[in-house]
């Protein structure tokens, strides 16, 4: 409510779609006058990799810089090189290479120290630069983080490191290597103490970008739809998230003396993954927009941005969005509106939109208006008494159709107006599938500045509770192109 007033004083509200997917209804952004973020990556990655001695290859992260030449190097894990009558090499921390003074140096010397990378590293309990500092007082060659089968769901990123290192980021990858650590060991065979370490490997370096064609595509942990309308999870009418936009692995500043993250201390710039990364990419866009369109309301803006996304990948091929946790690049599938909303933010093809749909304020009360219970606190909020409402999400003027449920048949209405010079428009449109649409018009002339009214009536043709999708073009004669989601939660043909 205090971003409604906000939006009410013609200003363009950007939120983060949160990191709590991949699961569905995993969103909590009801309010449809805030322009809600997903994440979704691009095409340069930062990638460095171990070579193990039995020639299988495992992709890290780490901005690190690569073992000296083609040597390769033993592996030492921090367990089995403890000083005598040390500490318990049960002691988490120790595994973790946070504490140099019970690590044997001489036998550590000149191999690759091996520390697990456990939860506590995602609480701030322990760090890599903590991790660093202790290979750096044994004198490692560089050193290895293999990842604790409970460290799931967290997006690592790449971390700073002044020696050769990487982080493992797949349990699965970090069992493989583990497996061939432990295969590797000589121990006594009567007391089971390791005698010597036969693994050995060297790290190629992560300091340069790769650069591939398979962006963008939907991060795991960026938060889906259908959109929860209240408290009892009811799917709302209402579209979100709006759109995706690079949040993984981007580059900031980062200051030198921050006490957020000790991975990042000293330096001045930092590489950080979420949809909070991917909002202020759409913050600076709505900007630009605003300064090309100055009369632009906020709604206007989420057009804008909202009908010019791109629907398809570098490849041309549809854009994929991750489904687990673990190995998401394995569990890919096409991306629906409930992944990346309208689509993945076009910066150039926003800044001429040619068509856009516009909602006010006045159309946002209404709606709320329109919500059983709901006049006490909008009375409280804004000021102002409700009258009658009936206006559910799906009749807000929004550059989307979300249905979730159709009883029957539902008439749908959305006015377009002309930003750009004259134009003829073609409509064309797939219907979510279980569903029959008619469109009115499906072609019209369109005078600069004026609006046009189209009609849609949408029939359910089956009984279902599974969500179908389908889009609406407008295909403009001098090049625009204006492009909504469609999407349909349950159909019911027949009501008892």
């Amino acid at each position: 409510m205090a971003l409604l007033s906000a939006v009410k004083a013609g200003i363009f509200v950007v939120q983060a779609a949160g990191n709590t997917g991949p699961s569905p209804k995993s969103m909590s952004s009801y309010s449809p006058w805030i322009f809600t973020v997903g994440a979704s990556a691009h095409d340069r990655v930062y990638s460095n990799y171990v070579v193990l001695g039995n020639n299988l290859t495992i992709q890290g992260v780490g901005l690190a810089p690569g073992t000296d030449g083609d040597p390769m190097y033993n592996l030492v894990a921090a367990p089995h090189a403890l000083k005598n009558n040390t500490a318990s090499c049960n002691e988490m921390s120790l595994g973790e290479c946070q504490d140099s003074s019970h690590l044997d140096a001489d036998l550590i010397r000149g191999k690759i120290l091996v520390c697990s990378y456990s939860i506590r590293f995602v609480l701030g309990l322990s760090s890599v630069k903590q991790a660093l500092d202790t290979a750096n007082d044994v004198s490692a060659a560089g050193v290895i983080f293999y990842l604790d089968p409970f460290v799931l769901g967290f997006q690592l990123n790449p971390t700073p490191m002044h020696m050769p290192g990487l982080i493992i980021p797949s349990s699965d990858d970090s069992k493989v290597f583990l497996t061939y650590y432990n295969d590797s060991l000589v121990r006594d065979g009567t007391s089971g103490q390791v005698v010597s370490f036969g693994g050995v490997a060297k790290i190629l370096g992560g300091l340069n970008p790769n650069y591939g064609n398979s962006a963008p595509k939907v991060m795991f942990y960026s938060a889906r739809g259908p959109d929860p309308e209240d408290n009892t999870l009811s799917n709302a009418d209402i579209l979100k998230p709006n759109l995706v936009a690079p949040g993984s692995s981007i580059w900031g500043a980062w200051s030198s003396v921050g006490l957020d993250s000790a991975e990042f201390a000293g330096e001045s710039f930092a590489m950080l993954s979420g949809t909070s990364m991917a909002a202020p990419h759409v913050a600076g866009l709505a900007a630009l927009i605003k300064q090309k369109f100055p009369s632009f309301s906020p709604a206007a803006i989420a057009s804008a941005l909202s009908t010019t996304t791109t629907l398809s990948d570098r490849q041309g091929k549809p854009i994929m969005a991750q489904r687990t946790y673990s190995n998401p690049d394995l569990t890919q599938s096409p991306a629906t509106s409930f992944d990346m909303g309208n689509g993945f933010v076009n910066a150039t093809a926003a800044l001429d939109p040619g068509l856009i749909i516009d909602c006010s304020y006045d159309d946002f009360f209404s709606f709320l208006c329109g919500i059983n219970g709901s006049s006490p606190v909008v009375k409280n909020y804004t000021g102002n008494s409700c009258v009658a409402s009936t206006m559910t999400g799906a009749d807000l003027n929004l550059p989307s159709i979300t249905i979730a449920v159709l009883n029957q048949t539902r008439t749908i209405t959305r006015t377009v107006i002309n930003v750009a010079a004259d134009e003829s428009y073609s409509v064309n449109y797939s219907a979510p599938n279980g569903t029959a649409v008619s469109v009115v018009p499906t072609q019209f002339f369109i005078p600069s500045g004026q609006k046009q009214l189209v009609t849609f009536v949408v029939n359910a043709t089956i009984n279902s509770s599974t969500a179908s999708f389908g889009n609406v073009g407008f295909q403009g004669n001098k090049g625009h192109r204006a492009i909504i989601p469609f999407s349909v939660i349950s159909k019911v043909v027949y009501s008892s």
